[in-house]
């Protein structure tokens, strides 16, 4: 399943890669201008500016979910880019909000609370920033699947959404954290290519291709209580999905209409 899905991962993003791009630039501009702003206000009330900054990450968890149904269809092998990312916004918002407010908690406890508690020189300082830093281990594997799982359980509200994103890293531990190194790569040529590739927009589709793969490991569990969840025929499983996918080349790639 993992080969698989960095073909799939790979092939979405080509194939929808201008959107993405565009996108992605949507999200630099925004993070510029909220940057900005925050600095300019940071400079005459530094805890203001502060406030702002974490108002931006809260902006950004809202087009992310925008953009979040724009990669739901993507992966599905679907279109309808723009109007998808309106209604998508305005459709995910209680799942956004919660979504922007773990990650300022993220970010709070990686910029002040972490080394809060590390300047103490203590062990109980030490303690207190080894279980920070587990938490902010759990947010960072864990987070990856909560849009995507918004799309493939729509009826959930956030709040389960996000405990099934913890059942989901608890029973896929090897996968997950295949999926964050999958993540750091994507995120080093994030930062080679300036934020256009893949950039957020590009990681969230990846997760979506994670997620709707491994949905299909647990449409079949539910049909079969008693498969060994160690033993999953993927070959079976992912056949359609490799025939949507199906052969490809460099030639296809570059020339598709030869």
């Amino acid at each position: 399943m993992t080969g698989f899905f960095i073909k799939k991962a790979f092939f979405d993003g080509w194939d929808n890669l201008i959107a993405l791009v565009l996108f992605n630039l949507g999200y630099m501009v925004a993070l510029f201008i909220g940057l900005g702003l925050s600095m300019a206000v940071g400079r005459v009330n530094w805890l203001v500016g502060y406030l702002f900054l974490l108002l931006v990450a809260m902006g950004c968890a809202v087009l992310m979910g925008g953009t979040a149904a724009v990669t739901h269809n993507f992966s599905d092998y679907k279109r309808g880019a723009w109007s998808e990312f309106r209604h998508g916004i305005v459709r995910n918002i209680r799942h956004s909000l919660l979504y922007g407010l773990l990650l300022v908690v993220a970010l709070l406890n990686a910029f002040l609370i972490i080394p809060f508690y590390g300047s103490f020189g203590t062990i109980y300082g030490y303690i207190l920033s080894v279980v920070m830093i587990w938490v902010e281990v759990v947010l960072i594997i864990a987070l990856p699947y909560y849009f995507p799982l918004m799309n493939l359980l729509p009826a959930d509200n956030a709040r389960k959404t996000l405990k099934k994103c913890f059942i989901i890293v608890g029973g896929n531990l090897g996968f997950t954290f295949f999926l964050l190194l999958y993540r750091l790569v994507c995120l080093a040529l994030t930062i080679f290519t300036l934020g256009l590739i893949p950039g957020v927009a590009g990681m969230q589709l990846a997760s979506q291709d994670a997620m709707k793969l491994l949905m299909y490991k647990y449409d079949y569990l539910e049909e079969n209580p008693d498969a060994d969840p160690r033993r999953i025929p993927w070959a079976d499983l992912l056949y359609d999905e490799k025939e949507k996918v199906g052969p490809r080349s460099l030639k296809s790639m570059i020339f598709p209409w030869k």
